[in-house]
């Protein structure tokens, strides 16, 4: 795993978005893994520059996304299909039927998880996976206890999760209980991980994902089992690795990452 440890959050932004920039250059037909959430707007606004000013390009690319929840359809403005679409998709040069996130309409849950796992089988699997953290560790709606080896299913959300999103829904007690989600075990089968972390109130669960045992517990924690996963974080993020210190120094040394130290 490579930690990138940038000054602030708009720093560890544009890192992020160059290497989805770099994949997407270096394989126009990328399959993209996307995830939702407030640390991911700043991300996609930097996407959107970068296809209207330097020509980025989504037009051969596909995409999956992590999550949905169960009982909205895409019209909703709650639902991540309509974050997708509002934050990056109508925003780019991407055919809209290559994006796929789970249908939380769907009558059979089950069937639903199985027809994504097939869709990204094949799509030939998913190239990039982005990733964030939620303060309980979780990745996708991956709730602690989670299996390691899961598949895209649906899960209830813990009182943690409800409340931490709840303030996003105009009408808090209309928030669904249930979501779709990549399983980790999904996740882990991307060719690369990429979690983009910022903020202090993430300090303490980024260390545990990072740098503590893998753990059902803290689902983000089984990136240490891929072969290849980065996570960028901002200083604040990063404030409770004991590794911060190498951390830095390999991203200043490493010639892996020359060509980000400018951003």
């Amino acid at each position: 795993m490579d930690v990138l440890i940038r000054p602030t959050a708009g720093a560890a932004v544009k890192v992020a978005a160059a290497l989805i920039d770099e994949t997407l250059r270096r394989k126009p037909e990328a399959v993209l893994g996307l995830a939702t959430g407030r640390t991911m707007e700043a991300l996609y606004a930097e996407l959107v520059r970068r296809h209207r000013e330097e020509g980025l390009d989504f037009s051969r690319a596909g995409s999956f996304n992590l999550d949905e929840y169960v009982g909205l359809s895409g019209e909703n403005v709650n639902s991540y299909r309509y974050y997708m679409n509002f934050h990056l998709f109508d925003h780019v040069n991407i055919d809209k039927r290559r994006t796929r996130v789970p249908d939380g309409m769907t009558a059979d849950e089950a069937e639903e998880g199985a027809r994504y796992e097939e869709e990204i089988r094949l799509a030939g699997g998913i190239d990039l996976q982005l990733l964030g953290i939620g303060r309980d560790g979780h990745v996708g709606f991956n709730e602690p206890l989670s299996s390691l080896a899961s598949r895209t299913r649906s899960v209830s959300l813990t009182p943690e999760t409800m409340a931490q999103n709840q303030p996003l829904f105009d009408r808090p007690e209309e928030m669904p209980r249930r979501a779709l989600t990549m399983g980790v075990g999904t996740i882990l089968e991307a060719r690369r991980l990429l979690m983009l972390v910022t903020g202090e109130e993430k300090a303490e669960i980024l260390a545990a994902a990072v740098e503590g045992p893998v753990s059902a517990m803290v689902s983000a924690s089984a990136l240490q089992l891929h072969p290849d996963a980065v996570v960028v974080a901002d200083e604040a993020a990063a404030a409770r690795l004991k590794t911060a210190g190498y951390c830095r120094w390999m991203f200043e040394n490493d010639p892996r990452w020359a060509r980000f130290r400018a951003l």
